[in-house]
């Protein structure tokens, strides 16, 4: 059994480590064949990790990226493509940016307040995807990719003057919050400010694997995921799980934008961060959806962002990081199915030896019979 269990975690960690290392390569080949050093690059990013002000920029990026993550691994465990994550952040923030400016209540209901009007506005605008997908058959990809392009022209237009927006030079943005809606932040002397809802992405975190390994509407849904023929010959409904699962990602997804509202900006502007949602779709393949694993994505993809810019000042482009990135979203596709299939030939073999040693046994044990009958 322990050997079984050794097996499992050396296959779950084979597939990353690989992507990992294949991005390295190829990334290391493009600044070869640009005629630059391709270990520096590596070292200068590597050395920026061990500055504090740089570990506080990276854990309030990885936050947000790690919360978009969930989120989208939420639809991955439903076998559903969430790509309106980053649609469903953005609108969210603008809509609790717009409360916490118009609405000046105690900290103590603030807070939860914007916390809830966030996770709704991503529930609703995800539920849109999951009402045409179960009344309509209308694809979730499809569904979701419209509904970013819709998200963005409603955003376009609550930033009018004459609706919620105020010129700031030639900037928009939805005029700064009451204080009473903002998170506090760890304080790191010089370093900076980790932002106060890092705590909530962590409690995400273990919501998201309670529910899902230890609760019956986790075990339906991921039977859902699994096979949806065989969840409703057991009695569960896959269309009510479809729906619940794309309401629920949307919820998560709302949250996302609300570690740099709520502890930085505290307002919506054009220069909020944009294209969060897409980059959780990478940070979930290479977690495989495990908020662990997905813990150490977002890290990963943090880091990248933000050690890259140091590359500029030493004759590197740091669009390095960039290639990175999207080198990691390749390969690692490409190793979980190789990784896959090696583990079910592995099984196989595994299965053949025992039936194998089984039939030998059996042949002794009539062999000993037919002895001892003479």
């Amino acid at each position: 059994m322990k050997k079984f269990d050794k097996e499992r975690v050396l296959l779950a960690l084979a597939g990353p480590v690989i992507a990992l290392a294949v991005a390295f390569v190829l990334s290391a080949i493009v600044l070869v064949a640009s005629g630059k050093n391709p270990f520096e690059p590596f070292s200068i990013m590597f050395e920026q990790a061990t500055f504090s002000d740089i570990q506080v920029l990276i854990i309030n990026q990885a936050s947000m990226y790690y919360i978009a993550a969930l989120a989208v691994a939420i639809g991955f465990r439903m076998n559903l493509f969430n790509i309106g994550v980053d649609g469903q952040y953005q609108l969210a923030a603008m809509i609790a940016a717009i409360v916490g400016a118009h609405m000046d209540l105690p900290s103590v209901i603030q807070i939860p307040l914007l916390l809830l009007a966030a996770a709704l506005t991503g529930s609703l605008w995800a539920g849109i995807a999951g009402i045409l997908k179960v009344t309509r058959g209308v694809s979730e990809v499809v569904a979701t990719i419209m509904l970013n392009a819709v998200a963005v022209s409603l955003i376009s237009y609550m930033w009018l003057p004459d609706v919620f927006g105020e010129k700031v030079g030639n900037n928009s943005t939805t005029g700064e919050m009451a204080e009473s809606g903002w998170v506090p932040g760890i304080d790191m002397g010089e370093a900076g400010e980790i932002y106060g809802l890092v705590v909530l992405a962590a409690l995400l975190g273990i919501g998201y694997w309670v529910v899902l390994n230890r609760t019956r509407f986790g075990f339906d849904l991921r039977a859902s995921g699994a096979s949806q023929t065989a969840a409703a010959a057991s009695g569960v409904d896959p269309k009510r799980m479809v729906l619940s699962a794309l309401l629920i990602s949307g919820a998560v997804a709302g949250l996302a934008g609300l570690p740099i509202l709520m502890g930085d900006t505290h307002t919506f502007s054009r220069s909020f961060p944009t294209g969060i949602g897409f980059l959780g779709i990478g940070i979930a393949l290479l977690g495989r959806n495990s908020p662990v694993g997905i813990a150490f994505a977002s890290l990963l993809w943090a880091w990248l962002d933000k050690a890259s810019p140091e590359l500029d000042f030493h004759g590197y482009d740091k669009e390095i990081a960039v290639i990175m990135q999207g080198v990691i979203v390749l390969a690692v596709v490409v190793s979980y199915e190789a990784v896959r299939e090696w583990g079910l030939r592995r099984q196989q073999r595994h299965v053949g030896a025992e039936l194998a040693a089984g039939n030998a046994l059996g042949a002794d044990n009539n062999t000993t019979k037919e002895v001892a009958g003479r």
